[in-house]
C-alpha cells in the first residue's frame, strides 16, 4: 500500500492571491489613468476591502455560484476589483473585447448568458444600444461615482458602481470551495466562425500567475513596477492582474490611453519597470520617443506577444533604449502563457548576432507546460529546429474543451494550437506560422512571418503584412501588404530588392502593394482574413 503525504489540502483560491497581497504588501500602489480623465489612487489592502463590498453587492443583486458576470472595460482599478470580487465569491468573471463587431459582442453575452454587465463610462453607449439584445442580463453596472452617471437613459436596470459598494459593510470572508471550480471565461477572437469560450478554474489561474512570476517567464518581484499595455480582456491581460497580487508589486493601469505619448508619460511618471503587450502598441512608443528624442529612465523590460515580434523591434529596443525584450506566445486557450524567449547559461559566451537568433525565437517552455510538432498524419516530428510541423501543447492551464461546445478540440490528449512551428535541441520553439497563414508555392512552404520580418526592418516600412495570392503555376506566391512611414518614399521594386540575401531566392515576394493602413483584429493582431478578401482578384506581375 502507498503511503500517503500528510499535508493540509488547502484548494487554490483566486481569492488567495489578494489576501496575501493586502496582508503582505498592503500600501503597495495600484495607479490607474481613469476613464473620468484623472489619475486615481489606490492600494492592495484597498482594492481587497472594495472587493469583499463588491462580493456583498453582487450577492444583494441576487447572483448564485456559477453565475456569470460580464465585464466590458478597460485596465484600472475598478477592473482589477471586479477580477476579485466576481471570482472570489464564487462567481465566474467574463471578460468581454469592447473593440468586437456589436454583433460579435452580443452573441458572446448571451452564450455565456451573463446576468450582469459592467461597463466603463465610454463604452456605455454599445451596451445601450444592444441592451433589448441580451435577454439574460438582469443588470448593468456603470463603472462610476454618482456624479458621472447619465442623467437620461433607457435602461431600467441600471446601477452605479460606488453606489453598489457604499451600501456594503466589508464584513465579508471569502468563501472556499473546489479549485476546480470556474473562475473566469475568456472568448477567443474567432477568426473562423463564431468564438469559443475558454474557461479557466481557479486551480488553472493560481498554478498560472506562479509559473507567469518565474525567473524564467516575467520574473516579477515585489520592487516592480508594472504596466500592464495588454487589455484585462485579452486572455485576463496575460494573468499579469493574479501574478502582480502574489508578488505584491506596484500596478499602473493605462486606461484606454494607449497611444506612445500617454504611454510614455506614464512610465516616466511611475517610474515603470516592466510592461506586456502586442507588438502594434510598442510600433506606436517607439515612434513617440524617436520622434521626440526621448529615453526611458526605469523601464527595463518588455514582454512581447500577441503576435511576432519583428526583429527589427527587439533591436531598436535592446540596442537603442536599452530595454530587454521577452519574445513570448501563448493562446487564449493556455491562459495564456506558453512559452517565453530567455537564454540558457550555455548561450552566455556567444557573439550578440548569435544570442538575438535565438531570442527571436518564441522561447522555451515554462514548467507546466509542454509541446511537441507532428506532421499531418499525427507523427511526431524531432527537435532539430529544421522539421516544422503544427504545434501541439498539454499542461496545467490549458483547455481540454470549450463552453457550450460537445465536442473535444484535443487530438490523442494535446491541444492543437493552429501554429505551425519548429523546436530547437535545446527546446527553443519558432512559430514560423499560423497554419491558415501559411504560403504554398508548388508545394513548398513559405512563412509569411519571416517575409514580414524582412521588410519590417527596413527603415521606409511603418508595418508589412505578407499574405498568399493565387498563382497559375505555383498556386500561391506571396503578396506583400505595405504601410510606408510618414513623410517616407520608397518603390516595390527596391523592397523586393532588399530581400536579396536574407532569405531563399525563391521565396521572395513576386508583388508589392501600399495601403494607407493595415486592418487589424479586435486583439490588435493583423488581419490577413481582411487583406485575403481584399486582394483575392490581385493579378501578380509573375502570372
Amino acid at each position: 500500500m502507498s503511503l500517503m503525504g500528510q499535508m493540509m489540502q488547502m484548494p487554490l483560491m483566486i481569492s488567495s492571491l489578494l489576501t496575501h497581497a493586502a496582508r503582505h504588501n498592503g500600501d503597495i500602489e495600484i495607479v490607474s489613468k481613469r476613464v473620468e480623465g484623472d489619475m486615481h489612487r489606490t492600494t492592495w489592502a484597498e482594492v481587497e476591502s472594495r472587493s469583499r463590498k463588491l462580493a456583498q453587492a453582487l450577492a444583494r443583486l441576487g447572483l448564485q455560484t456559477g453565475d456569470r458576470v460580464g465585464t466590458l472595460a478597460w485596465n484600472g482599478y475598478r477592473h482589477l476589483e471586479i477580477y476579485y470580487g466576481v471570482s472570489g465569491s464564487g462567481l465566474v468573471c467574463h471578460t468581454i473585447n469592447p473593440r468586437l463587431f456589436p454583433q460579435q459582442v452580443a452573441w458572446i453575452v448571451n452564450d455565456a448568458q451573463d446576468k450582469v454587465i459592467f461597463v466603463d463610462l465610454n463604452i456605455f453607449p454599445l451596451v445601450e444600444k444592444l441592451a433589448p439584445m441580451l435577454p439574460t442580463v438582469k443588470h448593468v453596472v456603470l463603472m462610476c461615482g454618482r456624479e458621472s452617471m447619465p442623467r437620461e437613459t433607457a435602461l431600467t436596470n441600471l446601477h452605479c458602481y460606488e453606489d453598489l459598494l457604499a451600501a456594503e459593510d466589508g464584513q465579508y470572508s471569502w468563501p472556499t470551495f473546489d479549485e476546480n471550480a470556474a473562475a473566469s471565461i475568456c472568448y477567443t477572437s474567432g477568426t473562423t466562425g463564431n468564438p469559443k469560450g475558454a474557461v479557466y478554474s481557479h486551480r488553472s489561474t493560481v498554478l498560472h500567475a506562479m509559473a507567469a512570476a518565474l525567473p524564467d517567464a516575467m520574473c516579477l518581484k515585489a520592487t516592480d513596477v508594472v504596466l500592464p499595455v495588454v487589455p484585462m480582456f485579452h486572455v485576463n491581460a496575460w494573468g499579469i492582474p493574479y501574478a502582480a497580487a502574489l508578488v505584491g508589486c506596484k500596478l499602473v493601469m493605462p486606461g484606454h490611453h494607449l497611444d506612445g505619448a500617454s504611454l510614455y508619460n506614464l512610465f516616466e511618471e511611475e517610474k515603470v519597470t516592466m510592461s506586456a503587450g502586442v507588438p502594434t502598441i510598442w510600433l506606436g512608443l517607439l515612434n513617440h520617443v524617436k520622434a521626440n528624442n526621448l529615453k526611458f529612465s526605469t523601464f527595463k523590460t518588455t514582454i512581447i506577444g500577441g503576435s511576432a515580434c519583428p526583429p527589427a523591434m527587439i533591436r531598436t529596443f535592446e540596442n537603442d533604449y536599452n530595454v530587454e525584450v521577452i519574445h513570448a506566445w501563448g493562446m487564449t486557450e493556455l491562459s495564456p502563457i506558453g512559452t517565453l524567449g530567455r537564454l540558457k547559461s550555455k548561450h552566455a559566451d556567444l557573439p550578440t548576432e548569435a544570442k538575438q537568433k535565438i531570442l527571436e525565437k518564441q522561447g522555451k517552455s515554462v514548467f507546466g507546460i509542454d509541446m511537441r510538432i507532428v506532421d499531418g498524419d499525427g507523427h511526431v516530428l524531432p527537435w532539430d529546429g529544421k522539421a516544422a510541423g503544427d504545434l501541439e501543447v498539454r499542461g496545467h492551464w490549458v483547455v481540454n474543451g470549450y463552453f457550450n461546445v460537445d465536442k473535444s478540440p484535443l487530438h490523442d490528449g494535446w491541444f492543437p494550437t493552429g501554429d505551425v512551428a519548429t523546436i530547437d535541441a535545446d527546446g527553443y520553439m519558432q512559430i514560423t506560422d499560423r497554419s491558415k497563414d501559411v504560403i504554398k508555392s508548388g508545394g513548398e512552404w513559405i512563412s509569411s512571418i519571416d517575409l514580414e520580418n524582412v521588410l519590417m526592418a527596413h527603415p521606409a516600412v511603418h508595418e508589412a503584412a505578407a499574405i498568399a495570392c493565387f498563382h497559375p503555376k505555383w498556386d500561391e506566391r506571396p503578396l506583400m501588404v505595405v504601410v510606408k512611414k510618414p513623410g517616407a518614399e520608397v518603390s516595390k521594386e527596391e523592397l523586393i530588392a532588399f530581400y536579396d540575401g536574407k532569405i531563399p531566392k525563391w521565396q521572395t515576394p513576386d508583388d508589392v502593394v501600399f495601403v494607407d493602413e493595415i486592418p487589424h483584429t479586435a486583439t490588435g493582431k493583423i488581419s490577413k482574413l481582411q487583406l485575403r478578401e481584399r486582394f483575392k482578384d490581385h493579378k501578380l506581375p509573375t502570372a
